[in-house]
């Protein structure tokens, strides 16, 4: 037990780690040629990447060893906090290409919405650790549904459409593995794509979006510019790629290359062999973060590992399928490797609460299996013991039963 939570723990430090490192890697490449054609720092965007990963890896390792179970205490406070960012992005907000989504703090920026996902998952773990799971539609409502509303309304008001799907994905985990039928999760679910269509239809640039996903190549050079770029930058990169640097689709083609379509950038210049490294590393996180809320017996830990792992397995999967065309695209970016502070240092933080999880877990397990050996010595001993005094006893009679024979031997 102690060997498998320990390897569980040590490949998910070791695939989150290497998705970072690679994207810092994968940042630089897609920065540095526009930077330097338009004579600004190439090394901007990897400054700023590297601060905030440096920032995440502390905030995982103080996670990895903050006890996980205080925060069912904090989660009202995180969803008060959350949601007070939300609402104060859209007054303070910084309007970043028509959207307001981040404040700024210093030099730094900060995305409110990104720690909602995080404090959704909290939440959602820590109200159906202690009660049923909802199983009608009315349960499903409320308050689960209408925390829920509340939030994509406000995310939806910036405009963010993606990380309004990526709080849907997280509570459809918790609320999955709290054992919610699937028939009322599919309902749900069904309310909630036909408010999000809703919501699309009556915002121009998202219709947009939806027609050119159906068919990109009827307008090639506006709403389906992104995608046919990125498709070419993908089948340009055949089985190896051009090379790692030597991509054109980010000089001035490719639309956002270094954030939401950074993917289609390593398509382009590690060709299909790093497409593939790409996708086996994020199945082996999504594994290995989904043995570990199916080993936890806490059920609060049970919960929040499978919102965790749906945070960021879930928006990998959108991103990948957005990229290769597959979906529309909805601006979520690819966890640990695009370029985004706050992503990141969320990212990160969800990581290090999943290697807190597995750690008390395996901790738990090795207590147990040791009380089990010391119980089974001892019962090894009284049985010992046991035997022992039957043994003595047969003795004491055996005696006795001579005692009498001789005694009336004697008389007669």
């Amino acid at each position: 037990m102690k060997r498998k939570g320990q390897l569980e723990s040590h490949l998910l430090v070791l695939v989150t780690l290497g998705l970072v490192a690679f994207g810092l890697v994968m940042v630089y490449s897609a920065t540095s040629a526009p930077a330097a054609l338009a004579r600004t720092d190439p090394m901007s965007y990897l400054k700023k990447q590297a601060a905030y990963a440096l920032i995440g890896v502390a905030l995982m390792m103080f996670a990895a060893r903050f006890d996980y179970r205080r925060l069912r205490l904090l989660a009202p406070g995180l969803v008060l906090t959350a949601l007070g960012g939300c609402l104060a992005v859209l007054v303070i907000g910084s309007r970043i290409n028509g959207a307001r989504r981040w404040i700024e703090l210093g030099p730094a920026t900060f995305q409110p919405s990104e720690l909602a996902k995080l404090a959704v998952a909290v939440w959602a773990a820590a109200y159906l650790c202690k009660r049923p799971a909802p199983r009608t539609l009315r349960e499903l409502w409320r308050p689960i549904g209408l925390l829920l509303g509340i939030f994509c309304v406000l995310i939806l008001a910036e405009p963010d459409l993606g990380t309004a799907i990526s709080l849907v994905l997280v509570l459809l985990a918790v609320l999955l593995i709290s054992g919610t039928p699937v028939s009322t999760l599919g309902a749900g679910t069904g309310i909630a794509v036909a408010l999000g269509l809703i919501a699309i239809w009556f915002e121009p640039y998202r219709r947009a979006r939806i027609f050119s996903f159906l068919d990109p190549w009827k307008d090639p050079q506006g709403a389906g510019f992104q995608t046919v770029q990125a498709l070419i930058g993908m089948g340009s990169g055949g089985i190896l790629g051009v090379g790692l640097g030597h991509g054109v689709a980010k000089i001035n083609y490719l639309p956002e290359a270094h954030t939401d379509m950074i993917f289609a950038v390593i398509g382009e210049e590690l060709g299909l062999l790093g497409v593939t490294a790409v996708i086996a590393a994020y199945a082996a996180f999504a594994y290995t973060g989904l043995r570990i809320a199916l080993a936890c017996k806490d059920p609060f830990g049970k919960r929040l590992a499978a919102g965790l792992v749906a945070l960021v397995s879930g928006q990998a999967v959108i991103n990948l399928a957005a990229v290769l065309g597959l979906a529309p695209l909805t601006g979520i970016p690819l966890p640990f490797i695009s370029y985004g502070g706050s992503s990141l240092v969320v990212a990160l933080l969800a990581v290090g609460i999943l290697l807190n999880i597995a750690g008390k877990h395996g901790a738990e397990a090795r207590v147990a299996v040791s009380d089990r050996g010391r119980g089974d010595g001892r019962s090894r001993g009284a049985v010992a013991r046991g035997s022992g005094g039957a043994r003595e006893a047969r003795r004491a009679r055996d005696v006795r039963r001579v005692a009498r024979s001789n005694r009336s031997a004697a008389r007669s």
